[in-house]
């Protein structure tokens, strides 16, 4: 017996989140702020290491530095060059997996693509909306994710998905709700947007624990536990990012459908 409270091993990766993700945060921010080139450059670099960790889950050996590699320049592309001109590339990544990798082909087609499409979209959000939105979106997903973790692990409660995600929790899940539904009502009282950007920002944040859901059934269905270790506390890029990954398809989607941001009454 240690002495140790019960519920410590709850709490034992916090520090490491914290100091790692607030680094991370914090540079993000910086660069999400400056926008343009630097910005651009940060999501590419991401991209290409979220499809290196890929690759590397779906076992595809050595193949899976130069695929992540080749993510990051069809990003660099997309953001240099004309993107209609370019816009093909994104498939790139995946046509070669498929070519050499063995069983896995069509997840890592699937995932890979999907990440580049995301990371295109963010491309889009940040030039097309300005600073005002790409921070909304972070702060929707941020916020989601860190009132879901503690609440899940103060609260507990029932699991949503146990055989693929067996820590997260209903009351985790309902909370992260309910933090996107702050930052909608934060935006609305701003003047920034009308009531539907509460609306919204709740099934954004659906769509993020959707992206995270879908890392998490990949990672069990090969037996990982985290993509990497790339950052402490948190694993790796695909498991820090894959809820902004949900957030940014599915924003995509709705941009085409509503009015977005929603105007002001």
């Amino acid at each position: 017996m240690t002495g140790e409270p019960v519920t410590a091993g709850k709490w034992s990766d916090l520090a490491q989140r914290m100091l790692s993700g607030g680094v991370a945060a914090l540079v993000g921010l910086w660069l999400m702020w400056i926008g343009g080139v630097p910005f651009k450059f940060l999501v590419s670099v991401i991209v290409g290491l979220m499809v290196w960790e890929v690759a590397r889950m779906l076992e595809a050996g050595r193949l899976s530095l130069p695929l992540g590699a080749l993510a990051a320049v069809v990003m660099v592309a997309l953001a240099l060059l004309p993107t209609g001109l370019v816009l093909p590339l994104i498939f790139l990544p995946a046509l070669i997996g498929i070519s050499q990798i063995g069983r896995y082909r069509v997840r890592f087609a699937l995932f890979s693509t999907s990440i580049l499409i995301a990371g295109l979209g963010l491309f889009f959000l940040r030039e097309d909306f300005g600073f005002i939105w790409m921070l909304w979106l972070a702060l929707v997903v941020i916020l989601s994710d860190v009132l879901g973790y503690f609440a899940g692990r103060v609260i507990g409660g029932p699991k949503f998905w146990p055989k693929v995600s067996p820590k997260k929790t209903w009351s985790g899940t309902l909370a992260g709700w309910l933090g996107a539904a702050l930052v909608g009502v934060y935006y609305l009282v701003n003047g920034y947007a009308g009531v539907e950007i509460i609306g919204i920002s709740i099934a954004v944040a659906i769509a993020g624990q959707m992206g995270d859901v879908a890392e998490s059934a990949l990672k069990r269905s090969v037996g990982v536990k985290d993509s990497s270790s790339i950052l402490p506390g948190h694993g790796g890029m695909f498991d820090r990012f894959d809820s902004m990954l949900g957030a940014s398809l599915f924003l995509l989607v709705v941009i085409e459908i509503i009015d977005f941001p929603p105007v002001p009454v």
